[in-house]
Formats: structure tokens, sequence, C-alpha cells
């Protein structure tokens, strides 16, 4: 049986430099999955995949049932929004509100009329714990406080599986905590299955259901966090510990 998400022995090699070198990974729905590795090691790659941004060498990539990997451009757009992806920069457009660039997607893919859809903005903003600064553009705002937004214009489509980069890189550490609490909330509260990519340790080791650690581009330990902290391995607890001599390999690529 195929998991909600999974990719099944997946390669990528860029400028004929391998990346990923068969890597496998299942994700139950409504899971909360960590992606965690050295730069470089093709986190960002394997989330990229998953919504066609990037075509794979080899392998299949399913999603609920369907195999995704080798459909064309046109059926990407329904799978889209289905997967959302927040990236690591928010990515709003600054000329707007926050409310006005999160009823673009609505705008855009339902065509909902504008009064309805900046209705629907405010309630989605609210999710995130920011409809008292809809009217607020972006640049008035924190990079925390952008992030939410990034977020609740994400959610505007309703999706399944949200797609995180890096969401609390350059965030100060309370800022980085309340991302980690929306993370959480999204799939405890709306069933949303999340797959983050990571280097934050109080992240992962505070709000993931299982942590998938890549190494020489495969899953080398996928575990609960709990586990991946308790494993014996050595290029784990290197990676873990933060230290800079051990048997871990520096990436070729």
């Amino acid at each position: 049986m195929t998991s909600f998400l999974e990719w099944k022995a997946v390669t990528k090699a860029f400028d004929g430099k391998p990346v990923l070198r068969g890597l496998s990974l299942a994700i139950d729905r409504g899971e909360v999955m960590f992606i965690i590795g050295t730069s470089g090691v093709g986190k960002s790659v394997t989330i990229k995949h998953l919504v066609g941004l990037l075509p794979i060498d080899g392998g299949e990539i399913w999603f609920d049932g369907q195999r995704v990997d080798q459909l064309p451009e046109r059926a990407l757009a329904p799978l889209r929004k289905r997967i959302g992806m927040v990236f690591q920069s928010a990515t709003l457009f600054d000329s707007m509100t926050l409310a006005e660039n999160v009823a673009l997607p609505l705008r855009k893919h339902q065509r909902m009329p504008w009064r309805a859809a900046l209705d629907e903005a405010t309630r989605r903003l609210a999710q995130v714990y920011m409809a008292e600064h809809a009217e607020r553009y972006p640049a008035e705002l924190s990079d925390g406080m952008r992030k939410r937004a990034a977020i609740a214009r994400t959610l505007a489509l309703d999706p399944e599986v949200v797609l995180f980069d890096e969401p609390t890189t350059g965030l100060d550490p309370v800022s980085a905590r309340r991302i980690d609490r929306l993370i959480r909330e999204l799939a405890s509260r709306l069933g949303v299955t999340a797959v983050v990519v990571s280097h934050d340790p109080p992240s992962i080791f505070g709000i993931a259901d299982r942590v998938a650690f890549l190494y020489q581009g495969v899953a080398h330990v996928v575990a609960t966090p709990d586990a991946l902290r308790a494993s014996p391995d050595p290029i784990v607890q290197q990676f873990i510990g933060g230290k800079s001599s051990g048997p871990m390999e520096t990436p070729g690529f």
C-alpha cells in the first residue's frame, strides 16, 4: 500500500553531480515530518519534486494514491491546489496589504469576487493570529509576522499538504517558536500534513512527529525526535550535536 506521500528510490543530479541517490520516504496523512541534514544534501530538492518544481531523474513520487512525477504540466495545477508551499522568504507583494496578498490566490484560482476574497483573507489571517494587521503592508511588519501572513496565503486554498522550506530561518527565537506553534496547530486542528525542511533544533525536537535525516542522498534515519536523539548512530550524533569532527563526510555536491 502506498502512503499518503511517498518518494520511492528517487534520484536527482545537477551537472552530473548526484544529490539524491535513491531516496525513499513515506509520510502519513496529518503527520508533521521534518526533513533535516547538512547543506546541499537535497532537502529542498526533495520537497520541490513533490509539486513538480524540479523533475526527478529516476524513481517514483506518489501523492494520495496517484503517481505524480510523470504528470504533464497542465495536470500539475490541480495538484498544486492540494499542496501548498511556504518558501524561506515570505514573497509578499510590498504594494499590497496583507489581506490583499492573501486574497490573490482566491481571485486567481477560484475567481472569487474581490470583497468576498478580502473577507476570506481576513479569516485566514485570523487562523495565524494576524487578523488585526490585515490592512497593514509587509514593510510595516517584522519578519515573523510576514512569515505568518505567507502561511495564511498558503492556507487560502485549503491545501491538504503544506511544504515549509526553512520556515524559522532568520527569525528571532520568540518568532520562530510562534511559527512552530502554527505548524503544529495546522496538523492538530486542521488535519494538514506538514513537511518541514529545517536546521532549527528547537523546531525539530519540539513539534515533529517524525524526522527524516538525509545523508549521502538517502534517508539515512527516519525516526521520532526522541528516537533520533537516542540513536547510537555516530553520524546522527555528530549532526545533532553540531560537532565539526566525526564520521560524517562533507558532501561533494
